[in-house]
């Protein structure tokens, strides 16, 4: 199979049943050839690489406009297909990590990805789905190091610059989505791509679909503004106080990593990280107290420099709502 993004590659293996450094290993086999296609969302290109034509030729269709032909990747993905088994993909993700390696599992895939080897490894049936719920988790923790984030929200450019609408399931980007005028370019209707570059915040386009079903372009822009979506009688907008927007923005960002998210929702500007991570973080885990209080040290720091958390020595006061809202 030949086209942009695909290159073949015939490779010897001599290897065991069994695990190795990156888990599970197939059956033994002497010579395979290798499909590898390269998935470039937010300007990062990821090569997935698998033996199957069929399962290649439904992840190019999957994602269309977001093929990339670059020999560069941020990320490699070695794609294990097994047989359908029992197993909830809806089920709740859970993103651990231990000794720099990163564990994803849901009902229908299990993956490891080490950032530092930038290779990992995935196992799931031949669908475009678990791959899709892969691509979001890693892309969010590589955001994260930064300044960039993934957004419950529907996002468009028009005249050069984007706009975006956060909000909840059933807040409207859809319905912000189907009404966007004609001359305005989507680039999703459920999840906005965020990256930081030199001092701008760029929107990027996601294949990553909500109800409209419809792909994002492939282009990005500046963001010239973003819209916290509610429901009301009648349709207007109204300024939102920059802590209250700041409290509503961060609800809306996709967490998946477990103990960052046990983190955030423990950080009430109060308790010490140290009893956070006591308490929380290694109960929950079951990891070394020393090792996780140094990951959340180095979480805390990364969010703080990007403005998304407050770290203080002392107890930080909470700020005063504000009675305004955004529609």
């Amino acid at each position: 199979m030949k086209g942009r993004g695909f290159k073949p590659r015939r490779k010897s293996c001599n290897i065991k049943r069994g695990f190795s450094r990156w888990g599970y290993v197939p059956e033994p086999t002497t010579e395979i050839e290798q499909l590898s296609l390269v998935i470039e969302i937010g300007g990062m290109p990821v090569r997935v690489n698998t033996s199957d034509p069929g399962f290649l030729a439904m992840l190019q269709d999957r994602y269309a406009g977001f093929i990339g032909a670059s020999d560069h990747a941020e990320v490699e993905f070695d794609i294990d297909l097994t047989r359908p088994k029992a197993g909830d993909p809806d089920a709740d993700v859970r993103v651990t990590q231990q000794s720099g390696r990163w564990s994803l599992e849901r009902g229908d895939f299990r993956a490891q990805w080490e950032p530092a080897a930038r290779r990992g490894w995935i196992r799931q049936t031949a669908n475009p789905y678990s791959i899709d719920a892969v691509l979001r988790i890693v892309h969010t923790l590589v955001l994260a190091k930064q300044g960039g984030f993934l957004l419950h929200s529907a996002s468009a450019i028009r005249n050069g610059k984007a706009f975006l609408f956060a909000g909840v399931s059933e807040a409207g980007k859809t319905t912000i989505s189907r009404l966007a005028p004609p001359d305005a370019t989507l680039l999703t209707d459920e999840i906005s791509y965020v990256r930081k570059l030199e001092e701008d915040y760029i929107a990027f386009g996601t294949p990553f679909t909500g109800e409209l079903a419809k792909l994002g372009e492939n282009v990005s822009a500046p963001i010239a503004a973003l819209y916290l979506l509610a429901k009301g009688s009648e349709n207007r907008i109204e300024p939102v106080a920059p802590a209250e927007a700041a409290r509503s923005l961060l609800a809306n960002l996709l967490f998946f990593a477990e103990d960052q998210e046990l983190i955030w929702q423990a950080a009430d500007g109060k308790t010490p990280l140290e009893e956070i991570v006591e308490r929380r973080i290694v109960p929950e885990f079951e990891i070394d107290a020393s090792a996780a209080l140094q990951d959340a040290e180095t979480l805390a720091r990364e969010l703080a420099s990007h403005g998304i958390l407050q770290v203080s020595e002392e107890p930080i006061a909470p700020t005063k709502p504000s009675a305004g809202g955004a529609q």
